[in-house]
């Protein structure tokens, strides 16, 4: 049985007007490799420093699957957005 693939980041949007473009964007993708949002931004603290003002964890089917996602051309496309309105800490794990 394959383990879960996932993305974690934690953002820190600057521009949340161009933010939006890459959030309109990425659906494509996100659809098409099955993610499910397991959190999307909310409420959170930071107990040992700053993190950013945005966290994200989404769940693929497997640690491939979230591979292929994040460099499929739609993703690639999606990031030019987010890379322009944000900076970011983003890793793909394998999970249980």
């Amino acid at each position: 049985m394959s383990k879960k693939g996932y993305w974690m980041a934690m953002v820190n949007v600057r521009d949340p007007d161009v933010y939006q473009k890459y959030i309109d964007a990425n659906g494509a993708a996100f659809s098409k490799y099955g993610a499910k949002f397991i959190i999307r931004s909310g409420r959170h603290s930071n107990p040992e420093g700053p993190t950013g003002n945005r966290h994200v964890v989404i769940e693929f089917e497997s640690y491939e699957t979230a591979l292929a996602c994040y460099d499929s051309p739609e993703y690639q496309e999606a990031l030019k957005s987010r890379l322009a309105a944000s900076t970011a800490h983003v890793v793909i794990v394998e999970g249980i």
